[in-house]
């Protein structure tokens, strides 16, 4: 009995799918989401031209579709498999192998990204599982990504190979200029880039210890850490910030800088939020300006986070009291008695100051910052354009960056994450 039979007989939505053995070597499997994508075969060409990983490697794609497709798209993800197959043809001493997992035909609901990502990373484990590879390494990719040269020798040498890590979010810069989109286009995605950097680096700046970024297409996991998560959930939106925040807790969880994942910038109507509404709703609207979060709300968390000491250190009979030294934002978020019920039982099932704060961020975790964000701008703040907060941030920090041209922003705010 392997190490992930037990998850597979009661988690698993499918029977293996992919009949052939993987070669003995196998030690990393790439999943693929795939509808309505008949250009996959760009990815294709990208991974190929990777660096010899020094280990053997698989590519699954699940072509999958909602309920309500419509022809053109069904049509579409026959082209996409006929598409894969030439190219499989084509390249047949490419160093990776490929399958085509064809769910269209699969009798089960709610297909969307979530579950096409399950059902790949569970067929994943099912074929290191036959290999007793528990750590083997499972990379989310898009169809409409491509990657660095050094995708897959970064992810062996700072993943596969190092013991004490278990999964990673992978460095990922989107296009911001070219040919393949309009310019609106380009101007949109730098803007939501920037936003997504300017929360990354405002946690930070909070002193939040579990800072990444929750992109799907850019993110990695062993094999046992994943089973032992629950596996991937199905959920048509936010998939991979759910999925995430069940990884962090385990440890062994941390930011891949080294390599790189190139998203696609272009607009989706396919899930409610995310990149591609974004940029739908910015192009669609012609809009040159994004709201993001108020700085001040970042200092609000810095003051509660830089609380953990002496919260610890008061005694259980002043921790009400504690509640009016929190900022005004917060307090309206929290509201006095789950302060004070939440923080006595986290004394009590604590002994000393680092299993306290690992607890006490196990509570105000990432879900958490996200309800406090969305209620305290929804009345304490108001939202502020990104530059003008990303401005701000960096200001704040010390550093002294005088362009408001927001690309110019959103590479200075990219080589301060490299760094880190």
């Amino acid at each position: 009995m392997g190490f992930a039979s037990t998850y597979l007989e009661n988690r698993a939505l499918f029977p293996q799918l992919i009949k052939g053995a993987p070669d003995n070597k196998t030690s990393i499997i790439v999943v693929v989401p795939s509808y309505n994508e008949p250009g996959i075969t760009d990815l294709l060409d990208s991974l190929a031209l990777c660096n010899d990983p020094y280990c053997k490697v698989e590519v699954l794609i699940v072509v999958n579709a909602p309920a309500n497709a419509g022809e053109d798209s069904l049509a579409n993800n026959r082209k996409t498999i006929l598409n894969i197959e030439n190219w499989k043809k084509n390249h047949s001493n490419c160093f990776f192998r490929l399958y085509t997992i064809d769910a269209t035909s699969f009798v089960i609901n709610g297909w969307g990204v979530g579950l096409a990502r399950k059902t790949g990373m569970d067929e994943a484990v099912r074929r290191f599982n036959f290999l007793d590879r528990p750590d083997g390494v499972i990379l989310n990719l898009d169809a409409d990504c491509t990657v660095a040269k050094n995708y897959f020798s970064a992810v062996n040498f700072e993943l596969l190979k190092r013991k004490d890590r278990s999964a990673c979010s992978i460095y990922f810069e989107h296009p911001i200029s070219g040919n393949d989109f309009s310019e609106m286009v380009y101007t949109s995605i730098i803007l939501y880039e920037l936003h997504l950097r300017f929360y990354f680096q405002g946690l930070k700046y909070s002193c939040f210890p579990y800072v990444y970024h929750t992109v799907g297409s850019a993110v990695a996991v062993k094999a046992l850490p994943y089973i032992k998560a629950g596996g991937m959930n199905r959920r048509i939106a936010g998939e991979d910030f759910y999925f995430i925040q069940k990884l962090i807790p385990a440890g062994g969880y941390f930011n891949l800088n080294t390599t790189a994942v190139y998203p696609s910038p272009r607009s989706s109507f396919r899930v409610p939020f995310g990149t591609g509404a974004t940029i739908a709703k910015l192009t669609t609207e012609n809009h040159e300006i994004l709201l993001t979060y108020n700085m001040q709300s970042f200092n609000e968390l810095k003051s509660l986070f830089g609380m953990t000491v002496q919260i610890y250190n008061c005694k259980s009979v002043n921790v009400a009291d504690s509640f009016s030294d929190l900022p005004e934002g917060l307090k309206l978020f929290i509201g006095e008695e789950e302060w004070t019920e939440k923080i006595l039982e986290i004394k009590g099932n604590t002994s000393g100051l680092q299993s306290f704060q690992k607890r006490f961020f196990g509570w105000f975790n990432m879900f958490k910052i996200v309800k406090y964000l969305n209620h305290s701008h929804s009345g304490t703040f108001k939202k502020t354009s990104v530059v003008e907060s990303a401005l701000e941030l960096l200001n704040t920090i010390g550093n002294n960056f005088r362009s408001n041209n927001p690309r110019d922003i959103l590479l200075y705010y990219r080589k301060l994450e490299k760094e880190t």
